[in-house]
């Protein structure tokens, strides 16, 4: 369901390839969700959102890591975004899981890919231009 575009890569290898993996865990959730075979997915549902979690953080890391490097001069209000997005997560209200799991997994899914694909077309792009008026 959710496709890598190639106005997606940086051109940035380790960077692109975390990216794919973002949108890898979000096709594994979408499959989970369209799965009806499972009635209750709620275990399923805390492990995915723990795993994007960890990913995220790792994947943002390596992010901030790269920025620094660069001298990115928008480097914390970029760090910013990453951390209200991992706050947005983390307060997730798992209880409202039980009223509809497979709405809450496509509310986290579709919040998800909106922001990720807007964040990487908009804020990671910047530091790529960045980057490549340094070389």
């Amino acid at each position: 369901m959710f496709e890598w575009k190639e106005e997606y890569e940086t051109k940035i290898e380790i960077i692109d390839e975390q990216h794919k993996e973002l949108f890898n865990i979000a096709n594994e959730s979408y499959a989970l969700l369209k799965n009806d075979l499972i009635l209750d997915k709620y275990d399923k549902v805390v492990e995915i959102i723990n795993r994007l979690l960890d990913y995220c953080e790792y994947h943002f890391s390596t992010e901030e890591q790269y920025q620094l490097s660069i001298g990115y001069k928008k480097f914390l209000s970029h760090k910013v975004q990453h951390e209200e997005f991992i706050k947005k997560l983390r307060d997730e209200n798992l209880k409202k899981m039980d009223e509809n799991q497979d709405e809450y997994l496509m509310n986290i899914l579709e919040f998800f890919m909106k922001w990720i694909t807007g964040h990487i077309l908009a804020r990671d792009m910047d530091y790529v231009q960045y980057a490549r008026t340094l070389a």
